[in-house]
């Protein structure tokens, strides 16, 4: 109920400016009467785009997304906006890639939008990469995963919040050595069969043969899948060791649901994850052992303010793709206060220069210039005791940090001999 009213409000808004430009249109031709207003409109407000699923099976992700960047405008507007400037939010749902591909470049060309913020389908996040190099317009990637965006697909315009499947990989990867559910052991994978599944099921391979494990099996899933009983009973009749999700939205809500109720007692987990589906999968189902990139209980004075913040306007607690959207949005309101530009040129030298980013976390994160990686800490998830739960968004325990304060952030990123990027000129 809470994004009804703020999409009408959006579709609301965009109708009114297409109506009073085209009126505006009409009376330049008459001599130019109310021109200077509009153009005045325009120079008081600086507009972020912002794209992300609604529908299909990354959709209760993108609400998150909606809600944490939603939330970050009307924090900086508060605060004054862009030195003086409102921020101007428009919202949509991105569908797939060739409508995100022409929504970005409507935002661009129509919305004059400064930068564009959000995503989580890596595929569509390719395309609207595509869109903003034409344009030098930044793109700040909040949700798509695939290292080939920092890699062979990188461009200078675009910036990564979330992060690369090798992060994601390397932090879990870790605990599972540690818990002995590699080195020696038959994995056997289900992964999410587009871009960033096929991405994720290479870096998890790569990482799982340099530490002495072997990968049985990779069963390959369609997004629109929800029934998995005939990947699980392949999993029953090849008798791994251990079961490895590479899945993604609601696919992993309904893998967690099903594993619980066919009995399997493979240990588990995955290489990719979203607090939401396990909320989605409920008290008692989940379990096995995640990647996370932020949760709510992270312990630090900027997180429990923005969590609180959240709960008040939204009423729960804000998902993983939620920060990711605040996050991104704030880093990118104080790239334009502080350099006193919206220009592309401006942002991206100011981020190239990799300050400190106030990310939430106990470290602070920065981009990282080669490649426009955020170098952050991550951690991993368990599933809490059932009798200790206390609600519906109580089901995890929290690891700590990855890597440990005495090691580098950059040491879970991708390195340029796994993943290397090379801007193109220009």
């Amino acid at each position: 109920m809470t994004d009804f009213p703020l999409h009408a409000r959006i579709a609301s808004a965009s109708i009114g400016r297409r109506t009073l430009l085209k009126g505006a249109g009409a009376a330049a031709l008459l001599g130019g009467v109310g021109m200077p207003a509009i153009v005045k409109a325009q120079a008081d407000t600086v507009t972020f785009g912002h794209l992300t699923p609604l529908t299909g099976f990354l959709g209760p992700l993108g609400a998150y997304g909606q809600m944490g960047v939603q939330l970050a405008v009307e924090e900086l507007n508060a605060a004054g906006g862009i030195n003086g400037r409102k921020i101007n939010l428009v919202m949509e749902d991105s569908v797939n890639p060739a409508t995100a591909s022409s929504k970005a470049e409507r935002y661009i060309e129509r919305e004059k939008a400064a930068v564009i913020i959000g995503e989580i389908s890596s595929a569509s996040a390719l395309a609207i990469a595509q869109v903003v190099a034409r344009n030098k317009v930044v793109f700040v990637n909040t949700g798509g995963n695939s290292d080939a965006l920092r890699g062979k697909d990188c461009n200078r315009y675009m910036f990564h919040v979330e992060g690369a499947n090798t992060q994601y990989v390397k932090a879990v990867g870790a605990a599972m050595l540690r818990d002995g559910l590699i080195k020696g052991k038959k994995l056997f994978f289900l992964t999410a069969d587009y871009a960033f599944g096929h991405d994720l099921s290479r870096v998890a391979k790569r990482f799982i043969g340099q530490n002495g494990g072997e990968v049985i099996a990779d069963e390959l899933v369609p997004t629109d899948a929800t029934d998995f009983s005939p990947y699980l009973l392949k999993v029953r009749q090849s008798r791994p060791d251990v079961v490895i999700s590479n899945l993604a939205g609601n696919q992993i809500t309904n893998f967690i649901k099903q594993y619980s109720e066919f009995g399997l007692k493979y240990p588990f987990g995955g290489f990719g994850f979203d607090t939401a589906v396990a909320w989605g999968a409920g008290k008692g189902t989940f379990g096995g052992i995640w990647p996370m990139i932020w949760h709510h209980d992270v312990p630090t004075p900027g997180s429990k303010a923005f969590v609180a913040a959240f709960v008040k306007k939204f009423g729960k607690p804000p998902e993983n793709q939620a920060w990711g959207d605040y996050v991104a949005t704030k880093s990118v309101a104080r790239a334009m206060i502080e350099t006193k530009s919206t220009a592309a040129a401006d942002l991206i030298a100011f981020f190239e220069k990799e300050p400190e980013l106030d990310i939430l976390k106990a470290r602070k994160g920065y981009f990282r210039s080669w490649d426009h990686q955020l170098i952050q800490e991550m951690y991993t998830v368990t599933a809490r005791p059932v009798a200790e739960v206390k609600d519906q968004w109580d089901l995890m325990i929290l690891g700590p940090a990855v890597p440990g304060a005495e090691t580098a952030l950059s040491a879970i990123a991708p390195t340029p001999e796994e993943n290397a990027c090379t801007f193109p000129a220009g």
